[in-house]
């Protein structure tokens, strides 16, 4: 599945492109973004040991100032855990999962209204012919925020509002039927031809289900996508070849990108 290191690399990858840079590898933010978790994991850690020795501090004082007194003393827990100044934390484990090295995929850049929070397409180009990951996601992440022919080419004073999607595409299946597949679940891939002329288009497994659209409406808009100019209500007439796949998507915000990236120029520069 996609991961937060991949969203990461997109990111290294435009932003280094944009500001005349080299760009640091997959493998090296595999690498370090694992080291900062673990810091981040620490400093989370004793900053809620801190807030509870601090919360129970007070009380311990209470419950010292009170054994001078028969009454009070009677009343406290036999078993003493109040009195306890360590801070129990529940292990956390990170389920294994085997490291994908090549997929078909897609890369999506949105631009996010500072005021709104909503989201807007900024930019989304994939392939369906598996690629290895370090090579694919640098060279999509490239073309889709600089060679969508929908938009002009993303700029450096973008960086800031963008938002980046990385979709690892599986579960290519043949469908039955145009309807054989579910909202939510599958991404389309269509292909059909009439009057001699081929053609073909694909929605992502999570468009039919933000926009609202009935599996009609989104066969309609995907056929429109591929060009198709026919009347809204023939389009059963035409003869399509639908496949359908899952998506295994992560998304990304730049000032998360950002605040990661200033941890690794930070300690470059400490080491």
């Amino acid at each position: 599945m996609a991961t937060i290191e991949h969203c990461l690399y997109c990111f290294e990858t435009l932003s280094a492109r944009l500001e005349n840079r080299k760009s640091m590898s997959l493998d090296e933010i595999e690498e370090t973004y694992g080291e900062y978790c673990k810091e981040a994991e620490a400093g989370i850690a004793a900053s809620e040991k801190t807030e509870s020795l601090e919360k129970r501090v007070p009380a311990l004082k209470r419950v010292a100032d009170s054994d001078f007194s028969e009454a009070s003393t009677s009343s406290l827990p036999s078993s003493g855990s109040t009195m306890s100044l360590t801070t129990d934390t529940t292990a956390t484990s990170t389920e294994s999962v085997a490291t994908m090295t090549e997929s078909p995929l897609f890369v999506t850049w949105n631009t996010v209204s500072s005021r709104t929070g909503n989201t807007s397409l900024r930019g989304c180009i994939g392939t369906f012919e598996a690629q290895e990951l370090d090579e694919g996601l640098s060279s999509y992440a490239i073309t889709s925020a600089i060679n969508d022919m929908r938009f002009d080419p993303i700029s450096k004073r973008e960086l800031p509002s963008l938002e980046v999607a990385v979709t690892l595409l599986t579960d290519f299946e043949d469908c039955d039927d145009a309807m054989d597949w579910e909202i939510g679940t599958h991404g389309l891939r269509i292909s059909f031809s009439e009057r001699g002329r081929r053609y073909g288009a694909t929605y992502l497994p999570d468009v039919a289900a933000e926009q609202g659209w009935t599996k009609e409406e989104t066969l309609v808009s995907l056929m429109r996508k591929a060009g198709w100019a026919g009347r809204k209500d023939k389009w059963q007439a035409v003869d399509l070849k639908v496949v359908r796949y899952q998506g295994r998507k992560k998304s990304l915000l730049y000032p998360e990108y950002k605040e990661w990236r200033d941890w690794v120029k930070q300690k470059s520069q400490g080491a």
